[in-house]
C-alpha cells in the first residue's frame, strides 16, 4: 500500500485542529486557523508520528512508498532542493514517491538536474497525467524513471475546472478517461515499465460518482477512478 504524506510533511498549510492535541499549542496559527511555516522541529515530530503510525503495514511487508506531493507554489530553484532531501531523511528509510505540482521542475533547463537529484535520493519520480494547458500548476506528462519503481498518477484532464477559483477538489478531478485516451497513453507506460521492478498506475480522477449516461449514453451511476482502473486492467489483460 502506498500512503500519501500528511500535508504538513509536504509544506502544505493545514488546519490546527487536525494535529494531535498535544502539538497544537506549539503550532503557529494564522487568522484562518491554519498552521503555516511551522518550525522544523514540529515538522520533524509530525514525520516521526507518521512513521510510527505506519508500523503495522511496514512490519507486515505491505508498505509500498510514501507519496510526497509538493504544492504548486514550490518552484524549482537551488534552495528548493534542500527540503525534499531533508524530508527523505525524515522518512527513515520508507521509499519516497515525489510528485511536483509546479511545471518549472520539468522545464527543459531543469529536468535533467531534477531527475539526477531524485536518483541520488533513491526517490521515485511520479509521472503525472493532467489537463494539457500551460498553467504553471500543471506539469507536463514526462515519462521518466528515477528508481526501480514506475509510478503514474492519473488526475484526469478537466481543464475547465482545474484553476477556477472557489471550485472544490472534487470538481477539479471530475473526469472520466475514454478508452481512446487510455489506449493512446498505454504504450508509453508499457515502454517505461520494461525497465522497472514494479510499475503502478493510480487513478486520482475521483471527483464524484456520475451518471454513466453522461459519458456513454447508458443509464446508471459509475465512479470514475474505479471504472478507469477496470478499463485499464482489461486493456492489459490482467485482473478482473
Amino acid at each position: 500500500m502506498h500512503v500519501k504524506a500528511f500535508g504538513m510533511m509536504t509544506r502544505h498549510p493545514v488546519k490546527a485542529d487536525v494535529l494531535p492535541p498535544d502539538l497544537r499549542e506549539a503550532a503557529p496559527v494564522d487568522d484562518r486557523g491554519r498552521v503555516d511555516h511551522p518550525p522544523r522541529e514540529l515538522r520533524s515530530e509530525i514525520f516521526a508520528r507518521f512513521h510510527q503510525a505506519l508500523e503495522p503495514l511496514r512490519s507486515a511487508g505491505k508498505l509500498g512508498g510514501i507519496l510526497l506531493q509538493f504544492p504548486s507554489y514550490i518552484v524549482c530553484k537551488p534552495l528548493s532542493f534542500e527540503y525534499p532531501q531533508w524530508a527523505n531523511e525524515e522518512l527513515r528509510g520508507d521509499p519516497p514517491l515525489v510528485e511536483f505540482r509546479h511545471r518549472s521542475w520539468l522545464d527543459d533547463e531543469n529536468r535533467a538536474e531534477v531527475f539526477s537529484f531524485l536518483e541520488e535520493l533513491g526517490a521515485t519520480y511520479v509521472v503525472v497525467d493532467a489537463p494539457k494547458t500551460e498553467a504553471k500548476n500543471l506539469v507536463p506528462t514526462v515519462l521518466a524513471q528515477t528508481s526501480p519503481m514506475v509510478y503514474v498518477r492519473m488526475h484526469g484532464r478537466n481543464a475547465g475546472t482545474w484553476n477556477v477559483r472557489g471550485r472544490s477538489a472534487a470538481e477539479r478531478f471530475d473526469y472520466l478517461y475514454s478508452e481512446e485516451e487510455l489506449d493512446d497513453f498505454l504504450p508509453g507506460v508499457r515502454e517505461l515499465a520494461k525497465g522497472a521492478q514494479e510499475a503502478y498506475v493510480m487513478f486520482n480522477n475521483n471527483g464524484r460518482s456520475r451518471s454513466e449516461g453522461q459519458a456513454s449514453g447508458r443509464d446508471g451511476w459509475i465512479s470514475q477512478a474505479p471504472t478507469n482502473a477496470l478499463m485499464l486492467q482489461g486493456m492489459l489483460g490482467v485482473g478482473s
